[in-house]
């Protein structure tokens, strides 16, 4: 890597931004990376001692060493400890997190990396993809590797590597969830930089591994590494596990209707697999899209041409469908949690006959990898389109029916089916909402200054219509908090459009350009993240 600036990120940078949220609304998330805080290095060279190939083989392995290539294939497998192979941590996807803390309670990987340490290398419990992939950058800059976490927005989880994710819905528009092939809301890997002269020339630079256990590779729970260049091209020969990142960008969406009487019937949908495909910017907090890297324009003569060479016969085949009847999805402004708010299926009818036709408008909330949770609102109905004309249909989504049903992840999935009497045809949108948490106002008291005490004042505002019980505030951010996390707990609850307030002193131990990652818990609104950079004098 040839620029400074970029080492200064990919290397040097003890923090960064994860991409979550959707599509529509990516979420910067802070993370505190840490790969330079006491402790840090030792457990990274620790995990490559417990890797199992150091255990069959001392000798080959520590000679493999000297390959990034062979590196991050490892660290790829010893992130997840799905091989029960004393890997780092343990996933899960459940809405409990009995024996363990929830993903989202983690604001950094310097924690989970000691605790994995000094607990005899038993799993840290628990994990989801941006923690596997943000632990796998923390380790990789720690050995010198430039890193990056990479968020994928509706990333395709492609089991029987055919690059067509099936989903049957019968006519309520609930999905049949006994597939295993899913998508997902978003998915976070990594991508390291190295040469490749294992590969024709041309491949070298960014390289994706993904260290959430998914799929295995080699009979081992890994993914990677793969040039970026090759997913693009569509060489899905070239090492390693090329045919399953090409699908989690390129895998085709075919919705089925399955009629009451058994017929079936493809539905129209418009949803595409591989969206905003996003990481941090270099020295600057915006988000990047790179998906231009994974992929050629949609439609262009370069993408058939990939198609081609990857033998994707669902794309090459499809033709875009035109139908009279159309469906869309749309929101009111304002949307957040603890509100009542309103969405819209707008149904046009652009032929020249009228139209009978059901639609079925469906809410539930959805965690982010695509798993379906409790309705939030629903609504089963006949209408009468007329030729040229459109009609705006609403669903009331209240947060008395809502506020139970979601997960962590503050994510509600609305479905607005659309079938035609007449012909049987099927049109269906799909939309995803992230519903706001309130923001953590964050002000720094005092001069920032090395080795001088400072109070951070952390003040959040209860936007529900309930109180707030539990409430905590966490901060962590390296170089400020001195390699751990400082916790401050409220004595009372929180009434409904009440603060809650805090001081949390620290005092930093090196001058620059510092994140501060702010946690705050509490029994109905979970984790509220935010963060506030900080320039530290000498």
């Amino acid at each position: 890597m040839d620029s400074e600036e970029k080492l200064a990120e990919y290397v040097l940078a003890q923090d960064g931004i994860i991409f979550r949220g959707n599509a529509e609304y990516p979420v910067p998330i802070a993370w505190y990376f840490g790969q330079f805080e006491e402790g840090i290095l030792d457990a990274c060279l620790r995990i490559l001692d417990m890797n199992p190939k150091h255990s069959r083989n001392p000798g080959k392995d520590c000679s493999g060493r000297r390959n990034v290539i062979y590196v991050t294939r490892v660290l790829s497998a010893m992130i997840n400890s799905n091989d029960r192979d004393y890997g780092v941590l343990e996933g899960c996807w459940k809405d409990t997190f009995d024996g363990g803390v929830s993903p989202m309670s983690w604001r950094g990987s310097v924690q989970i990396l000691r605790t994995w340490s000094s607990t005899s290398c038993l799993p840290v419990r628990f994990g989801q993809c941006w923690v596997f992939a943000a632990v796998a950058c923390t380790v990789s800059r720690a050995l010198g590797i430039p890193c990056r976490v990479v968020t994928n927005f509706y990333s395709a989880h492609d089991t029987n590597s055919n690059l067509v994710i099936e989903r049957y819905l019968n006519e309520k528009g609930e999905i049949d969830s006994s597939t295993r092939d899913m998508i997902w809301n978003y998915h976070c890997w990594v991508e390291s930089w190295m040469t490749r002269p294992d590969l024709p020339p041309g491949f070298d630079g960014w390289q994706a591994s993904d260290p959430t256990p998914q799929e295995k590779s080699e009979g081992v729970f890994c993914c990677g590494p793969v040039p970026v260049r090759a997913i693009k091209e569509g060489e899905l020969t070239f090492k390693y596990d090329a045919p399953f990142v090409f699908a989690e960008v390129n895998a085709d969406l075919v919705h089925i209707l399955k009629y009451n009487d058994g017929s079936t019937r493809k539905i129209v949908n418009d949803q595409k697999v591989g969206q905003k495909i996003s990481t941090k910017s270099v020295g600057r907090d915006e988000r990047e899209d790179i998906t231009h890297l994974y992929k050629y324009p949609e439609g262009s003569a370069e993408e058939r041409q990939v198609f081609e060479k990857a033998n994707h016969q669902n794309k090459l085949h499809q033709q875009q469908a035109n139908p009279g009847l159309q469906i869309t999805i749309k929101l009111s402004t304002g949307i957040r949690k603890g509100c009542d708010f309103d969405v819209f299926a707008i149904v046009t009818n652009k032929t020249e006959e009228d139209k009978k036709c059901r639609l079925v408008f469906a809410s539930r909330a959805v965690s982010y990898n695509g798993v379906i949770g409790r309705e939030c609102g629903f609504k089963d109905l006949a209408l009468a389109r007329h030729s040229h004309k459109h009609l705006k249909v609403p669903l009331k989504l209240n947060y008395s029916k809502y506020c139970t049903n979601l997960t962590e992840d503050n994510l509600i999935r609305l479905g607005a089916l659309l079938i035609d009497y007449s012909t049987k045809e099927a049109m269906m949108a799909m939309r995803d909402i992230v519903l706001d948490d309130p923001e953590i106002k964050i002000r720094i008291l005092g001069e920032p200054k090395e080795k001088r005490k400072l109070a951070a004042e952390l003040t959040l505002q209860n936007p529900l219509p309930e109180t707030l019980q539990g409430c905590c505030f966490t901060i962590e951010g390296a170089n400020l908090t001195g390699g751990s996390s400082i916790t401050e707990k409220l004595e009372s609850p929180v009434e409904p459009g009440q603060e809650a307030k805090v001081k949390i002193y620290f005092t930093p131990t090196q001058s620059g350009l510092r994140k501060l990652v702010v946690d705050f818990d509490s029994d109905k609104l979970g984790h509220v993240r935010g963060y506030k950079n900080v320039i530290i004098g000498k």
